[in-house]
């Protein structure tokens, strides 16, 4: 189908906790190359997203760390949108549903629904606290999932097996606040009647159609989508609760009757954050917000996380549809799940990849984390995220590849033409005798080049973003094949006829090269359009425009072009970089359990004494130091404890020199895992105070203890 423009949407995100690679790899880059590459290919997109700002687990927060909920959203809505701006997603707006656009807009979707007969009013027995005296909302609650048997399933999900869960589905629920068995006691909601709904949304599901009129191309959806889906449809819709007994939250319209003290469900609120992010866009530029989401030649798609797909598939189009003048999603292409080193990313456990954390540790690396996100993107399963892919990917493909083919035909231009597009005789060919009304190899490889171009808009147009990038990489495979098989280096000389040929077409592969990085890879693709003397991207039309040169035989960039000034384009990630991540990721997951990862502000989440008994701290001496060879940042302690000697490697070389530290008592985990790092197995771990401005300094026990002495 044609559209004449389009919505789309990524999940917002819970400003509960900062952004890690699972949530880029999932919902933002796919989104974000789709809505890059209609751009270039000519078409009115609007991209919106936003923090989710309501919802139990925010409150939660805000509970545990005896701040506002507002004080919570507004330290992670600023701490999402700079990492998500970071990594060059582009939004045309990244809103929040605390504005009072959105208020305004849930609000008067509510009313509507409720004149429209979407609701129904029950009473039910919920779980409510009695030492905390309040109704308990789905992230209140944890408990053995009935599916996976995972001890600490929320309400309303199960993180282990991502499931969706009703509160009175968990076996032995308790309460987050309070941790006791929650008791059941009535109150009164509004529900959803989901179940009045099934027959259209099944027909909607399975074949694109509502009613007999095609709505979409059922065959562009992830089978994975549709599967889920028809799991819900087969076990039966049942209506769904979509008011909660909380503080925080948009109140249900006052007027109505026992509207006192309810919240909308933040699975109402959520994704109506689309449309006042959409309005909200407009409002700042001047534009008609409703074309976007009502016109039959407009196309809403969401990208989002399997976790999410219930509600964008069944949910939400039934509150659309219900509503009764929206249109209704074309496609979910929902991705699946990151794994990390091994294991499933945890928050709870700190063991994720923090994108802030990257973007500090790597600000010139930007692109390099959205090439391998995009080369493990779990599209049709789950994927997994390590360090060592990451450095392979760099140093292997961006720089061995893609950089090195680029930088060859610059600095060979600049050699051999002072930098300006060589002309060339197009009667020669260096394959075969040219034969007369045939094209010349330098057009037979620019048809070539057409084909590879078509191949990728057609897997970026089926959400098949892996492909796309591997037909990247081809066509740079191809361009350094091209030098190679030639060798203009070689016969500069003695053929200088041939060599501008093949400098010229290794020229409009780098141009076309820029073109195709643009989706992927934004900020690497500017500075090759720089390389080249061209003019920046205004992300317009500029992919429909090769195509159309192409198509015609034309070149991307004509002959005596003066080209720009050039650099490298990737660098190599050297090992011991690589080792710095493994040991920050180890270490910060040996930490006590936190709910939102390794920041330096606020408390981190309550644990039983017992947790801490686990750890077994000893006091010990340094009686060896010595710089890991090769790191910048590495020292190897020989620790003595008394009754034995340790080896650790630390991370301290850049507060401390080896020498100095020698004789220094510190307090060590003695009964932490071994691992190897750099080859040398590291027995334990130092501990090290930290103040706000990242100084680092040993914790030591008073003078006169002596070495083994435990710490408790």
């Amino acid at each position: 189908m044609l559209y004449q423009r389009y919505l789309v949407t990524s999940a917002l995100p819970y400003a509960n906790g900062p952004l890690h690679v699972g949530h880029l790899a999932g919902a933002y880059l796919s989104a974000d190359t789709f809505v890059r590459f209609l751009r270039l290919s000519g078409k009115e997109v609007v991209y919106v997203c936003g923090s989710d700002e309501h919802g139990a687990a925010i409150t939660m927060k805000a509970y545990r760390e005896k701040r506002s909920p507002k004080e919570i959203v507004d330290q992670y809505h600023a701490m999402l949108r700079d990492a998500f701006e970071g990594m060059g997603i582009s939004f045309d707006i990244y809103h929040r549903t605390t504005e009072p656009i959105h208020y305004e807009t849930s609000r008067e979707f509510f009313r509507t629904l409720n004149e429209h007969g979407a609701f129904s009013v029950q009473e039910s027995e919920q779980y409510y606290d009695e030492e905390a005296e309040q109704f308990l909302a789905d992230r209140y609650i944890i408990g053995t999932c009935p599916k996976c048997s995972y001890e600490d399933a929320y309400g309303d999900q199960c993180e282990n097996c991502g499931s969706t869960l009703s509160p009175t589905d968990l076996i032995s629920p308790r309460s987050t606040l309070s941790g006791s068995t929650p008791i059941k006691r009535k109150t009164r909601h509004w529900y959803l009647q989901l179940d009045k709904n099934e027959e259209w949304l099944r027909r909607w599901i399975t074949t694109g159609k509502i009613g007999d009129e095609e709505h979409h191309d059922v065959s562009l959806w992830k089978k994975h989508v549709v599967g889920q889906c028809k799991s819900w449809l087969d076990a039966g819709l049942m209506p769904r609760s979509i008011t909660r007994d909380l503080d925080w939250g948009i109140p249900v319209p006052e007027e109505l009757e026992g509207a006192k003290g309810k919240k909308m469900y933040v699975w109402l609120d959520a994704p109506i954050g689309y449309i006042s992010a959409t309005k909200q866009w407009a409002k700042d530029n001047d534009k008609d917000w409703e074309s976007y989401w009502k016109d039959s030649d407009s196309a809403v798609i969401h990208f989002v996380g399997k976790d999410n797909i219930v509600f964008h598939c069944l949910i939400f189009p039934t509150i659309l549809k219900m509503e009764g003048s929206y249109n209704l999603p074309v496609n979910v292409p929902a991705n699946q799940f990151v794994n990390l080193e091994g294991s499933k990313i945890s928050t709870s456990r700190n063991w994720a990849v923090w994108i802030h954390e990257y973007l500090e540790d790597f600000p010139d690396r930007v692109d390099a984390l959205r090439y391998y996100c995009y080369k493990i993107m779990p599209e049709q399963r789950d994927s997994e995220f390590t360090w060592k892919g990451f450095q392979d990917a760099n140093n292997n493909e961006l720089v061995n590849n893609l950089g090195n083919f680029i930088n060859r035909v610059m600095v060979l231009t600049g050699k051999y033409y002072d930098g300006k597009v060589p002309d060339f005789d197009e009667s020669i060919s260096l394959i075969s005798p040219h034969e007369a009304g045939m094209p010349s190899w330098h057009d037979s490889e620019l048809l070539d080049l057409f084909d590879q171009l078509h191949e990728l808009r057609t897997c970026i147009k089926t959400f098949d973003f892996r492909g796309g990038l591997k037909i990247m990489m081809e066509i740079s495979t191809k361009g350094n094949q091209i030098l190679a098989l030639n060798e203009p280096w070689k016969n500069v000389k003695e053929d200088p006829d041939s060599v501008r040929v093949v400098m010229n077409l290794a020229l409009q592969y780098v141009a076309a090269l820029a073109v195709a990085m643009r989706s992927f890879l934004p900020g690497s693709a500017q500075k090759v359009r720089s390389f080249l003397g061209l003019a920046p991207f205004t992300d317009s039309n500029e992919f429909t425009d090769v195509m159309d040169l192409l198509s015609e035989g034309k070149h991307l960039i004509s002959p005596d072009h003066l080209l720009g000034e050039t650099e490298l384009l990737f660098s190599k990630v050297d090992d011991e970089a690589i080792e710095a991540q493994l040991t920050k990721l180890h270490a910060a997951a040996s930490e006590p359990e936190s709910d939102e990862g390794s920041l330096s502000n606020g408390l981190k989440e309550e644990i039983a004494f017992q947790d801490f008994e686990k750890l077994d701290l000893r006091t010990a001496r340094i009686v060896e130091a010595r710089q890991v060879p090769k790191t910048k940042k590495l020292l190897e302690l020989k620790l003595d404890l008394g009754f034995e000697h340790r080896t650790v490697v630390s991370g301290i070389a850049d507060s401390y020199q080896a020498e100095e530290i020698i004789g220094r008592d510190v307090v060590m985990v003695a009964n932490l895992a071994p691992r190897k790092i750099k080859g040398i197995e590291s027995q334990g771990m130092v501990l090290l105070a930290e103040d706000e401005k990242g100084h680092l300094g040993f914790v030591s026990p008073p003078e006169g203890w002596t070495q083994g002495d435990s710490v408790k």
